[in-house]
């Protein structure tokens, strides 16, 4: 794998780390309106995006597996760190969003 193509995946996780992330958030603001089933779908839509990071990111790990050396650049840290925060975050979410639609019902 060369390095435009690094960038080009690294570009993807950002991508959609970052859909994964905006979407958690507003599933948050969604359960603290009351909208839990619109909350729901936005913790779903998060989930899709975030399969589809972890698929770019498979590509690397697969790469790096099959013999592939590459040099670590700073944007492919920062795609990784994207992700991380957006897989935390919506774990977050959707206790979040479970424990106000908890409180609400009760």
């Amino acid at each position: 794998m060369n390095r435009e193509e690094i960038y080009d995946i690294s570009f993807q996780l950002i991508l959609h780390s970052g859909n994964a992330r905006s979407l958690s958030m507003e599933a948050i603001y969604e359960s603290k309106n009351g909208n839990f089933k619109t909350a729901s779908e936005k913790l779903l839509e998060a989930g899709t995006e975030l399969n589809l990071a972890h698929k770019f990111q498979t590509q690397l790990i697969q790469s790096e597996a099959g013999g592939d050396k590459y040099d670590i650049s700073i944007i492919l840290v920062h795609a990784q760190d994207h992700l991380m925060t957006a897989m935390t975050l919506k774990d977050l979410a959707v206790e979040l969003v479970e424990i106000r639609e908890e409180i609400k019902t009760r």
